[in-house]
């Protein structure tokens, strides 16, 4: 080796060498940060920390489950929440409708004063949105193919570049933490939630899910970076498999399919940095995973390494008592959770009970002191690496490519990708001018389907208001060829 590359080979590694001290210096600090704040912490800001909230909960309205329009955040239902009971996570949008970025902002930026100018130990909330496919949320922003349609691109750097303008926009919207990627196998056609997944190959589903987190994180997971978001991996594990074929029910899944087919996205995704993780809301052999610490410990904690956090999916812990039935009251259904490895529990609506129940079982000696400190300690660190302490909350007027032609122009792409030539007798396609076409189905002439759910809203049964001027399938074919030359049959009345 001459003495130039012996010097260009010494000036690598001592780049490589300082970048690794730079990044274990920064999680030293955290850590320490981490560990000073929670030794100043009472058991209920630390309980508090573990709660998370819909947002129509502290709206003004007629009740929790609804909010006035236009939204407005009501002060006493504040006070309750952020500052009696020291909730540390809000989600969701109010009414089931998509904001604005600069109403986003009003609304978070008013949440995040609250906790930081009169919480006791100045806590910042960490707010969390289903961003599936695009900014889901946002009105006005760039909307991409669900994940089965991205999948049919077998194209990594566009699932890549479409996780970063995903992360871009939520972040424009003043959201630091995102509910996706999901990860999990689709491998049943009944399953109501299929054009969620990427498909039911196990290995299209890890290479894309890798490729989506660090589209959301950035490739070094840096997610103090203002223009990436903290990703949940979802839902852990084998969620899209039941035995009817309907959402949130039993699954029968042995061990080695469970191992062989659902596991390695879930695998790659946290040896890929992935910050937190979402839980199955079904029964896996009879146990419902909310409450299986064969998987949330054993698996995903000890075998698999995770140490970020982990967050119950929508009204969970609730679900063990009211629903499956396997603990005898709400109570016993929490110290069941947080005893299996649950560390913040998507509550939505009725937070006391979660808060007072586990607080009373902590006295108690049901749930230990460490198990507690654990898992705010996984909160808290999250908090950290997204600056939420330094920065509470990020303005729409730093993102200039909201919205963005470049931006719609990288959804173009993805989608068109993502269209399937199944066959094209005597060269029909691409269509002439004057071409005669019928176009036929129900959907054809439809946004809400077109655009499916996680769009505008949960079930995207507001694409038709915040859409209205895009074109369906059968304007599409009109602007295309002429509307007098194409003939739409819906085939069903």
């Amino acid at each position: 080796m001459n003495i130039k590359n012996y010097s260009l080979t010494l000036l690598f590694f001592l780049a490589v060498t300082n970048l690794f001290a730079q990044q274990k210096q920064s999680k030293t600090a955290i850590d320490q940060k981490v560990n000073s704040l929670l030794a100043k912490m009472t058991l209920e800001e630390k309980v508090g920390q573990m709660a998370q909230i819909t947002l129509d909960v502290i709206g003004t309205g007629k009740d929790r489950y609804t909010s006035d329009e236009p939204f407005t955040l009501d002060k006493k239902e504040m006070d309750k929440a952020l500052l009696q009971y020291h909730i540390g996570s809000v989600l969701n949008t109010s009414n089931n409708r998509a904001r604005t970025p600069q109403v986003w902002y009003n609304i978070i930026n008013e949440i995040q004063n609250v906790v930081t100018k009169q919480g006791k130990n100045k806590i910042p909330v960490i707010y969390g949105v289903d961003e599936v496919h695009g900014a889901t949320y946002t009105a006005g922003a760039t909307m991409f193919p669900q994940q089965i349609g991205q999948a049919a691109t077998f194209n990594r750097a566009l699932v890549k570049n479409g996780a970063s303008i995903t992360a871009y926009e939520t972040r424009a919207s003043a959201i630091p933490w995102n509910f996706s990627p999901i990860l999990d196998l689709g491998a049943d056609p009944r399953f109501p939630r299929q054009w969620e997944s990427f498909g039911e190959d196990p290995f299209l589903v890890t290479e894309l899910g890798k490729e989506m987190i660090k589209g959301l994180e950035g490739d070094d997971n840096d997610v103090s970076n203002p223009f990436k978001v903290a990703s949940s991996i979802k839902h852990f594990l084998g969620y899209q498999v039941s035995v009817s074929g309907k959402d949130r029910t039993p699954a029968i899944i042995s061990d080695q399919a469970l191992r062989e087919y659902h596991l390695p996205a879930f695998r790659a995704a946290i040896a890929a940095g992935a910050k937190t993780i979402m839980i199955n809301s079904g029964l896996i052999n009879g146990v419902p995973v909310h409450a299986n610490y064969k998987i949330l410990t054993k698996l995903l904690k000890e075998e698999l390494g995770f140490k970020g956090l982990v967050v119950t999916d929508w009204g969970d812990i609730e679900n063990l008592h009211k629903r499956d039935r396997v603990a005898s009251s709400n109570k016993e259904a929490v110290i069941m959770a947080i005893n299996a490895g649950i560390d913040m529990s998507m509550i939505a609506y009725n937070y006391e009970p979660f808060c007072d129940d586990l607080i009373a079982a902590v006295k108690e000696g049901k749930v230990k002191q460490e198990r507690i400190d654990d898992a705010v300690r996984k909160i808290l660190t999250v908090k950290y690496e997204l600056n939420l302490f330094e920065k509470p909350t990020t303005n729409i007027k730093d993102y200039p490519k909201f919205g963005s032609k470049e931006f719609e122009k990288a959804a173009y792409n993805t989608a068109a990708e993502s269209i399937t030539l199944l066959k094209n007798t005597n060269n029909a396609l691409p269509l002439s001018k004057t071409a005669k076409v019928l176009v036929t189905g129900p959907n054809a002439n439809s946004m809400r389907t077109l655009n499916g759910a996680w769009t505008y809203s949960w079930q995207g049964e507001k694409v038709e208001e915040f859409a209205k001027n895009y074109n369906t399938i059968v304007k599409a074919m009109q602007n295309k060829v002429g509307a007098s030359n194409v003939t739409y049959l819906p085939g069903v009345s």
